[in-house]
């Protein structure tokens, strides 16, 4: 579970924390650290599970003593101007080994999600340096002036650029449908 991506976290029922892995333990960090000198308000009294992720547990709780289902995935963003936009997954997960059910909640950091996506693009369709530099702004949200300001270039070159990733994404695709 330490390799995956996404953060990925076990809790009871109640809401206790039971297992987080690093990314998951990066993030919530994060998340917490940002509030002011009184971290403990976003913090749950039993564990360091922020309370913008304990909702979406207690609503998952919620929804299984209202309608008795286990198969229910709730999904949850959190946008602050630090940590970008996080998704949350919190469903249910029953294990052999424990005797309740346990409430998996996935963490996946957008941004940090676009820029793997970005180097896997750049390797495929053979981009160079620094047109990768810009394709993994853009896709981390970045708009072409402020990619230009970042890389100090003109805005006519970050243009020149995008085309190019464009024509190079497009001629890879012609030549996977032959």
């Amino acid at each position: 579970m330490e390799s995956l991506i996404d953060g990925i976290m076990l809790l009871n029922e109640q809401g206790e924390l039971l297992f987080a892995n690093a990314c998951a333990k990066r993030i919530c960090h994060q998340l917490t650290q940002n509030i002011s000198q009184n971290i403990s308000q976003s913090l749950t009294r039993h564990n360091s599970v922020p309370r913008q992720i304990l909702r979406s547990c207690q609503a998952l709780v919620k929804g299984r003593q209202e309608l008795s289902q286990r198969s229910v995935i709730i999904e949850d963003e959190i946008r602050t101007e630090e940590t970008g936009t996080i998704r949350i997954r919190a469903q249910w997960l029953n294990l052999n080994t424990v005797e309740c059910p346990c409430l998996l909640v996935t963490l996946e950091d957008r941004q940090q999600s676009a820029q793997h996506k970005a180097i896997a693009e750049a390797q495929k369709y053979g981009l160079t340096e620094r047109e990768t530099q810009v394709w993994l702004l853009r896709q981390s949200g970045y708009s072409y002036k402020a990619i230009a300001l970042e890389l100090h270039i003109a805005d006519d070159t970050v243009k020149k650029h995008i085309k190019s990733i464009h024509t190079k994404r497009n001629g890879a695709e012609w030549l996977e449908e032959e």
